[in-house]
This record gives structure tokens, sequence and C-alpha cells, in this order.
């Protein structure tokens, strides 16, 4: 019975899974996200090896299931390496498996990932961090569909489609000897890139609200953001990209002590960006910013009662600012990412004065 209970757990994540990584079911309404979709469709069916190529936090694993998921080799499992996590004797031993006795802790026979992924896909994230020798076994994988495991002699057939994903400059990597030429153009048979958040600004409230939906779930809550909030992370820039706004969403679902989080419930990061996006009063606006047609990565006006929560976040900050560093212009000014000057301004303007005067 418990066999079975098992089972029919394992099935019911299985489906969920699959209905989460559907190329149908990834939220992506802007343009760029839309090419991408366009290109997964495309590749799916084939047997290709396609390269996945973005910054961190994209959504790269993501999109390499949607590629399995909606290819012939659906019902075969989908294996991921992260190649940056493990040095290089273990990521061997990881990938193609060892014999008893191998190396120093190899107490048993163990299988490689590309045995575990035969008939269907092998995920290599972060491969541009694979050592050269190591790089070496993945290009015969690659040419023959052949290896052996650490320790053996025997050579095994492997039949898997191999979707890598790197965030670093490949070609780079190339010219500095670090990276080999060969295992470039054999991963780069199909290249896929994906954009940065801040690319495609249309997706970041329909995200917002998905992670909303999830977290709130998850946790047992119903936590909202107020207007205000949402103007912040629509212009804020995402270095971190989904993962980081992933990640906002749940702290502030967990962390809100009301079912509204406000632009005070925001990290202080977003805080500070708006800050940084405040046109300075004294100054002309020119380009795109001044007729009011901000393009899709500059700050857009917000409300006239976000305008105000601003103003009084700008003040707040200031404050913060000048006291941890003893009113020294100079030194607030580093840390908020202003000049001495436009800190100076904005003190006379908030009627900031240092008590030491």
């Amino acid at each position: 019975r418990l066999q079975e209970e098992f089972q029919r757990q394992q099935q019911e994540f299985e489906k969920k899974i699959r209905k989460t990584y559907r190329i149908e079911n990834i939220i992506g309404q802007s343009k760029r996200m839309q090419e991408v979709f366009g290109q997964v469709t495309s590749v799916a069916p084939s047997r290709a090896t396609v390269l996945l190529r973005g910054e961190s936090g994209t959504g790269k694993e993501m999109v390499a299931r949607a590629i399995h998921l909606a290819g012939p080799r659906a019902e075969g499992p989908f294996v991921t390496v992260n190649c940056a996590a493990l040095p290089e004797t273990l990521l061997e031993s990881e990938l193609f498996g060892h014999k008893r006795g191998a190396f120093t802790g190899a107490v048993e026979e163990r299988k490689g990932r590309f045995e575990l992924a035969s008939g269907g896909t092998i995920f290599l994230d972060e491969v541009g961090d694979i050592p050269l020798p190591t790089q070496v076994k993945l290009l015969r994988v690659l040419q023959e569909k052949k290896f052996e495991r650490l320790g053996e002699n025997r050579t095994l057939a492997v039949d898997v489609r191999i979707i890598a994903a790197t965030n670093a400059d490949l070609e780079r990597l190339v010219e500095d000897g670090r990276f080999r030429e060969d295992l470039f153009y054999r991963l780069n048979v199909i290249p896929l890139f994906l954009p940065p958040l801040t690319d495609r600004r249309e997706d970041i409230i329909p995200l917002t609200e998905h992670f909303l939906d999830r977290f709130n779930v998850e946790h047992g809550k119903g936590v909202s953001f107020t207007p205000e909030a949402v103007d912040l992370l629509r212009d804020y820039r995402w270095p971190g990209n989904v993962r980081e706004l992933e990640n906002l969403v749940e702290r502030t679902v967990v962390m809100a002590k009301t079912s509204s989080a406000g632009v005070q419930d925001l990290p202080r990061a977003v805080r500070l960006s708006a800050l940084s996006s405040i046109k300075e009063e004294h100054q002309t606006l020119q380009g795109p910013a001044a007729s009011g047609s901000a393009g899709p990565n500059e700050f857009r006006p917000v409300s006239t009662s976000g305008a105000d929560h601003l103003r009084a976040l700008e003040k707040e900050e200031l404050r913060k600012a000048l006291e941890s560093t003893g009113w020294v212009i100079a030194r607030a000014a580093k840390i908020l990412g202003f000049t001495p000057r436009q800190v100076a301004y904005k003190m006379k303007k908030h009627s900031l004065t240092s008590p030491w005067k």
C-alpha cells in the first residue's frame, strides 16, 4: 500500500511538472518572449543540440524543460547537471559514472547522469565552467554518443539529447584558451538567447501576479501589492531577472503583516532604484522623456499619489543615508548613487539640515 501511495504521489508530481513547464503555460506576453516561444516550438521536435544563452535568472532551465516536453522525448527522463557546482573529479563522476574503487570514496558502482538520461534529455547548466579535461570527454559524447565510466574500460553507448546553458561569453573563453573551440561549435548548433527582464517589461506585472498567486497559496496568505508598489516593481532594473522577482514576491508574502504590501515593504534596492529615477526639478528634460513617450527601458511617470509616495520615500532614504554617515554629504552620496551636489540639492528641497550645524 505504501508503494502504491508513493507511485500515486510520483505521478501527481510528474503531472504538475509537465503542466507547469509546457510552453503554453510559461508567462511571456512580450515580443521578445514570443520570439523565444516560436523558436522553442521549431527546435523541440528535432534531436539537435541546443545552447541556451542569457543572464543568470532568465529562466534557462524552464525553457530547457519546455523544449524537452514539446519534443518526442517527453516521456523520457529530464536530467539536470549544474556544471559549476562540482569540482573536476566529482563532475566527471557525476556526468559519466564510476566503477567501485575508481577513486577515494567510490565505495560502490554508480551510473552517471548521461546513463540516467538515456532516452530523454540531459540539461548541462553553466557549461562554460566545465574544466578542459572534462570538455574532451564531453566532446566525445557529442560526437559519438559514447563514453566510459571512471575506472572502467568498457565503452557505453547512450541515446540522449543535449541542451546546454551558460551566462558566460563562450567566444571569449575560446579566445582565452579556457573553452575548446570544437566543443563550442558542437554545442552551438541551435543557439537560443533569453532576454533579461529589463528587455521584456510587459512581463513584469503578469509574472508578479503569477508569483503572488503561487506563494499566497503555498503560505496561506492573501497579499497583494499597492499601485505605488507596482509602479516601483515595473520600473526597477531587475539585475537578477525573473529569479530576483520571484524571490522578492515570496519574501514579501511571507513577511507581510497585512494583506496590502506597499512601497515600505519592498527591499531597499528597489526603493533606492526609484529614487535614482526621479528627475531633478531644476534639470531640463531632453529626448524621449521630455515628450512623454518614454521607451520601454526608461522611467515612466507615476500617478500623483505615487509621486507623493516617492517624494516621501526620497526624503526618508536621504535622511537614513545621512544619519548613517554622520551627515557627511560625500559619503551619503556614494551610498545613494548620487553626486554630492545632488545630495545637497535634495537636502535643501526636503528641508534636511545637519544636527551638527
